[in-house]
C-alpha cells in the first residue's frame, strides 16, 4: 500500500472505537486524487462500511443515480463537475443522505454554500482521519436516531407491554401466555381474529418484549395502500422508477432493519406482491423498485388478517406456500363477545383515557350502563367499545356515565344471545311497589352504601380488595365510597 498523501494525517489512535460498530452503511467517496481515494476507502472499510469510490464529479452523479448511498464524502475542487454540484445532485436524488465535504483550498463562500445545500460538516485538508471517522460515526448515529424517532414517536408515548392489552378472562390469559412465549423467538407470527380485536396491539407487544424491541416497529396495512404503490411502499424505489419518483426512497423493509415489520390485512395482498414477499421470507433479500442491487432484510415479520386464509388458499386467491411461510406461529384472538367479563375493565380504561383527553370530570360508569355494555354483541369488538366510551364521555354531563349516554344499539342490546342479567331480563324483572314517596335516588344510595360497607368489612378495610369483591375498578370504588361517605 502506498503511504498516505501529505495532506492527510494518518490515524494514530482509534478515537472512534468507543462508538458502537455501524450497521451496513454505504458510503460514496469522491476525490480526483487517487491516493486520497484509496486511503479513505481503506480506512472506512476497516471500520465496517461498504465503500464505493468515484474519481470525478460526473462519475459520482452517475453512481448516485444507480445506487442508494447513506453517506457522501466529496472533495469540492474537482475539474469539470465540482463537489458542490455533486452535493446538489445527491440531495435532489436522496434528501436524507448525510454529506461531508473536503477541500485543500479553504473558502468561506464555498463552505457556506455547501452547508446551505445540506452538508453536515466541512474538512480542510490536511485533516485527522480519526476526527473524520469519529464525526462520520456520530452523524450517522444521530441520523439513525432521528429516523427511528419519527417511526417510534407514538410508540414511545405508550408502553406496548402487557398492560396495554386489557383483560383477565381465560381467553386473554392464554393470549398473554402466548405473547410471553413467542416474543423471545425470531419466528414469523400470523395473528388472526375479527376486526377490532387488537391484532396490532398484540403485534406491538410481541415486538417490544422481544430481542428486537430497541429497533423499529413498522406497520403497513396491505389493504390500505393501492396495489400500484404497495411494492414501492414495502421495498422502496430508485429515482425514475415511475412517474413522480424524483428521488430514491427507502421502503419499509429497509426502515425496519433489525426490527419488526407488521403486515396487517395480509389477505388483501395481490398475487405479484405475494410472490415478492415469499422471496423475502425464503432468502431474506429483495430489490427496490427500479433497482438492480439486492438488499439484505434483517427483519422479523408479523402478519395479521381477519380473513379465512385457508379458504382463500383453496379458492386460489392466496399462495399456499406463502401461507405456510407466515403461519409458523399462529395466534387466534378472541372476539369481545367471548370475553364479556373483560368489558368493565376495558370500559374503565377507555373512560380514564378520554376523560383525561377531554378534561372532563367523568369518573365512573353506572352499574346499569355496565350491564348494557355486557349485554351487547359488539360486532366491532374492542374498537367499537372504545368508540362508544369516547362518545359517552363527550356527551355525559354528570360524573357518571349513564345509560342515556350510550348509543341506541347498545341500549337495545342488539346482536347478542340472551345472557343472565341482559337488558331484556332486567326490563322484565318485577318492580317493587311504586307510589307516592318512592325515592329511586335514595334507594340507589342505600344500595351502594350497603354493599360498599359490606365489602370493606369483609376485606378488612382494604379498598383494593373490596373493589375486587364488587367487580369494580378501584377508581369507581373510591368515587362511590367518597360520594356516600363510607369509611
Amino acid at each position: 500500500m502506498s503511504p498516505p498523501p501529505s495532506h492527510a494525517k494518518a490515524p494514530v489512535a482509534d478515537a472512534a472505537s468507543s462508538l458502537p460498530a455501524p450497521a451496513k452503511v454505504r458510503i460514496l467517496v469522491v476525490d480526483d486524487e487517487p491516493s486520497m481515494r484509496e486511503m479513505l476507502r481503506i480506512v472506512l472499510r476497516r471500520d465496517g462500511y461498504e465503500v464505493m469510490i468515484a474519481e470525478n464529479g460526473r462519475d459520482a452523479i452517475e453512481q448516485l443515480h444507480r445506487s442508494q448511498f447513506d453517506l457522501l464524502l466529496s472533495d469540492i475542487k474537482m475539474p469539470d463537475v465540482t463537489g458542490v454540484e455533486v452535493l446538489r445532485a445527491a440531495k435532489d436524488i436522496n434528501r436524507d443522505i448525510v454529506a461531508f465535504m473536503m477541500t485543500a483550498h479553504a473558502s468561506t463562500n464555498t463552505a457556506v454554500e455547501a452547508m446551505r445545500l445540506g452538508a453536515v460538516d466541512y474538512f480542510t485538508k490536511p485533516f485527522s482521519m480519526d476526527e473524520l471517522r469519529l464525526k462520520i460515526r456520530q452523524h450517522l448515529e444521530t441520523h439513525r436516531l432521528k429516523q427511528e424517532n419519527v417511526l417510534l414517536k407514538k410508540a414511545l408515548n405508550t408502553r406496548y407491554e402487557f398492560s396495554n392489552i386489557i383483560g383477565r378472562s381465560e381467553p386473554m390469559l392464554d393470549v398473554f401466555r402466548m405473547v410471553e412465549t413467542i416474543a423471545k423467538t425470531l419466528s414469523t407470527v400470523l395473528i388472526t381474529g375479527e376486526s377490532g380485536t387488537g391484532k396490532d396491539l398484540v403485534a406491538r407487544a410481541i415486538h417490544y418484549n422481544s430481542l428486537r424491541g430497541e429497533h423499529p416497529f413498522v406497520a403497513l396495512n396491505c389493504g390500505g395502500v393501492p396495489e400500484t404503490l404497495l411494492e414501492s411502499e414495502l421495498f422502496g424505489h430508485m429515482r425514475g422508477a415511475f412517474t413522480g419518483a424524483d428521488s430514491n426512497k427507502k421502503g419499509l423493509m429497509e426502515v425496519a432493519e433489525r426490527g419488526t415489520i407488521f403486515l396487517d390485512e395480509i389477505g388483501e395482498m395481490n398475487a405479484t406482491m405475494q410472490v415478492k414477499l415469499l422471496r423475502v421470507l425464503q432468502d431474506r433479500r429483495f430489490r427496490r423498485l427500479g433497482g438492480t442491487e439486492e438488499v439484505q432484510a434483517d427483519i422479523r415479520i408479523i402478519a395479521a388478517t381477519n380473513q379465512d386464509l385457508p379458504k382463500l388458499v383453496a379458492e386460489g386467491r392466496f399462495r399456499e406456500d406463502l401461507f405456510y411461510r407466515i403461519n409458523v406461529i399462529p395466534m387466534q384472538l378472541p372476539p369481545l363477545r367471548d370475553r364479556r367479563e373483560d368489558i368493565p375493565l376495558l370500559a374503565d380504561h377507555f373512560l380514564e383515557k378520554y376523560a383525561e383527553q377531554m378534561h372532563k370530570p367523568v369518573l365512573t360508569i353506572s352499574h346499569e350502563a355496565i350491564v348494557l355494555l355486557q349485554g351487547y354483541g359488539w360486532p366491532g369488538n374492542v374498537r367499537e367499545l372504545e368508540n362508544v366510551i369516547e362518545r359517552a364521555v363527550a356527551l355525559e354531563q354528570s360524573p357518571t356515565v349513564l345509560p342515556d349516554s350510550l348509543p341506541a344499539d347498545v341500549r337495545g342490546g342488539r346482536g347478542q344471545p340472551a345472557t343472565p342479567g341482559a337488558p331484556e331480563q332486567i326490563a322484565a324483572a318485577p318492580l317493587p311497589e311504586l307510589g307516592e314517596g318512592f325515592d329511586l335516588e335514595a334507594k340507589g344510595e342505600d344500595f351502594y352504601r350497603h354493599y360498599i360497607s359490606l365489602a370493606l368489612e369483609r376485606a378488612g378495610g382494604v379498598q383494593v380488595k373490596a373493589a375486587e369483591m364488587l367487580g369494580m375498578s378501584f377508581r369507581s370504588f373510591r368515587y362511590y365510597a367518597k360520594k356516600f361517605n363510607v369509611r
